[in-house]
């Protein structure tokens, strides 16, 4: 996460794409054009420009893309590294580009911004073991520039006239760190290295000689992530323990310290550094101001895939997403979280919310059904041992008195809730794979199952027996009846989007929902016009129901897509990813 000298506008990437949001609006303008995540973004001293670095797959070239802030396009797309781009760095002058590769390339590379060709390049270490982990340039000059990593500490000159670049080792002694970040001082007399292991080496640039170590005593733990030095000369520096430290200039001894959430993965500074940002780990965003050094958290998200999301009943102002451990709770307009359920080591795989409100239920991983208060996040349901292999699927009945559970070995189950008990009313044993979705008519007598066996199977809920059965050479990953319940229409792996008759199982209608990639989410509108998918394509598409025929895309996604959600007046679509993402679209209005 860099702040952009603007002082408007935060960078920051979510998977393949790069996120320029205003600190003013909170408006989000995204940039897309890698083709995978993002591993590295830096912005040039007047913001002009933006540079992003990618991974990609062992033996492919890793994209560098020069972005044109402005006019938020690409203005330059470089390939030499392979694998990954480990950091970028821009000359003050905003000439030059650094850039430097992962493990399996370890080379540096200078680029001319402005012809957008590669003047130099060299190995960023003399030994094949010291891999390079960050490059720095200094302030003041376009020609000298620090690298730094496993055992290896560089300061290099560019020699234009011969097109090369020559490194000096930096001496320290007996001491061997691995360094994770470089910080050089203002008037480019002394850099600074964050290590591993805790501490900080200050380095003369002149002499290259090893000036100090510190501090003495009280070491980071888990690392030095990130470092920024203020106009002062003292030193923010941001801890693997999640720690975000002031620390003195002279010694490196602690002046003032904050206890974040998630190790602190990057800090940047807003113009002078009166107020500067702070990122972590646990995909928390935070600002400071320097005077009160108190943290302000300004951004949440999920910092593991998302895998379902669910608006209450007749509302579009909240809505819950569920990952990993923690179920949260969203304020629409705002996109902010309201609330945090966690369940440490276990993991959600679907949620769902009572028709009144008063309940979001919740199935886990360690075959427990839970349910919690939307407002407290408290506890007031458990179903302990609902399936053996994992509660999969969820679905709750309009009154509210019966939750239908699927498991990961393929039984549905019928429970009734009371007030402060349950009970298990029947076991439908059909499916020979995990249940993935389940749907129940507005009635509450019937219900549908999608499974992973290539069976979608229609239960009656009053006798508990199979009505109908569909088949497809698939694994059925969501299904949704039409508001009028005479149909229903299911998708999965096989991609195709398939239309069946309810009363005999027949199918009516079959699409091509996507190119590539399995269908994972499906939602139909209430009056049941039109649904929306999504899926491995990264794309979420609305359908007429009619004739079938595809109206909207939305692009966004840098991710696998796991779920989509349409709010009961059609103002909105959430959607959730593999990456972490939770996007909210504006609902398509029909024109007038």
């Amino acid at each position: 996460m860099v702040a952009h000298p603007d002082r408007e506008h935060l960078i920051y990437c979510l998977g393949c794409n790069i996120i320029i949001k205003s600190l003013l609006t909170n408006k989000q303008d995204i940039l897309y054009g890698h083709t995978n995540n993002v591993s590295c973004v830096t912005v040039s001293k007047s913001g002009r420009y933006l540079a992003s670095g990618q991974v990609t797959f062992m033996g492919f070239k890793a994209d560098v893309i020069i972005w044109d802030f402005s006019k938020k396009g690409i203005h330059a797309r470089v390939q030499l590294h392979k694998a990954k781009v480990e950091a970028l760095a821009f000359s003050p002058g905003e000439k030059y580009l650094l850039t430097l590769g992962g493990q399996d390339d370890n080379n540096v590379v200078v680029w001319n911004v402005e012809t957008k060709e590669a003047i130099c390049g060299s190995p960023a270490s003399a030994i094949r073991s010291g891999q390079c982990l960050t490059v720095q340039f200094c302030n003041n000059t376009d020609d000298v520039f620090v690298s730094a990593g496993n055992g290896t500490v560089r300061v290099w000159e560019l020699d234009l006239a011969n097109r090369k670049i020559r490194a000096s080792e930096c001496q320290s002694g007996q001491l061997k760190r691995i360094v994770k970040c470089v910080e050089i001082s203002q008037d480019d007399t002394y850099f600074y290295c964050g290590t591993t292991s805790g501490d900080i080496l200050k380095f003369n640039l002149k002499t290259r000689l090893l000036n100090s170590v510190g501090p003495v005593k009280q070491k980071f733990i888990k690392g030095v992530n990130a470092m920024k030095e203020l106009i002062t000369g003292d030193l923010l520096v941001g801890s693997g323990d999640g720690i975000i430290t002031l620390c003195s200039k002279s010694n490196f001894k602690t002046l003032k310290r904050v206890q974040l959430e998630g190790g602190v993965t990057s800090v940047t500074l807003r113009g002078e550094g009166q107020q500067f940002f702070v990122g972590t780990e646990a995909s928390q965003m935070y600002r400071f101001n320097y005077v009160d050094f108190k943290e302000e958290v300004i951004a949440t998200s999920h910092s593991s895939a998302v895998v379902d999301a669910a608006f209450p009943h007749g509302s579009s102002e909240l809505f819950a997403t569920c990952s990993g451990s923690d179920i949260r709770v969203w304020h629409t307009e705002l996109s902010k979280e309201m609330l945090r359920i966690s369940v440490p080591n276990m993991t959600c795989n679907a949620i769902s919310f009572t028709t009144d409100g008063t309940s979001i239920i919740s199935a886990w991983n360690d075959g427990k059904i839970r349910g919690f208060t939307p407002e407290t996040g408290k506890l007031k349901l458990m179903v302990n041992n609902a399936h053996s292999m994992g509660v999969t699927a969820i679905a709750i009945t309009k009154d509210s008195s019966r939750i239908v559970s699927g498991g990961g070995e393929g039984q549905v189950r019928v429970w009734k809730i009371l007030t402060d008990s349950h009970t298990l009313l029947e076991i439908m044993k059909e499916h020979t794979a995990s249940v993935n979705c389940i749907k129940i008519k507005s009635n509450d007598k019937e219900c549908v199952t999608a499974s992973s066996d290539g069976a979608c199977i229609i239960w009656d809920l009053v006798r508990f027996v199979r009505n109908q059965m569909v088949l497809a050479n698939t694994l059925f990953k969501t299904v949704c009846y039409h508001p009028d319940e005479y149909q229903i229409i299911t998708s999965g792996t096989d991609r195709k989007i398939a239309y069946w008759e309810v009363y005999d199982g027949s199918a009516i209608r079959m699409l091509e929902g996507a190119l590539s990639g399995a269908i994972n989410g499906m939602h139909i509108t209430l009056d049941g016009k039109h649904f929306v998918t999504g899926g491995g394509d990264k794309l979420v598409k609305l359908w007429g129901y009619d004739n079938g025929d595809m109206t909207h895309v939305g692009i966004g996604h840098s991710g696998c897509i796991t779920s989509v959600k349409i709010c009961s007046n059609n103002k909105y679509i959430i959607s959730t990813s593999s990456d972490g993402g939770v996007l909210r679209w504006r609902y398509p209005q029909p024109a007038h």
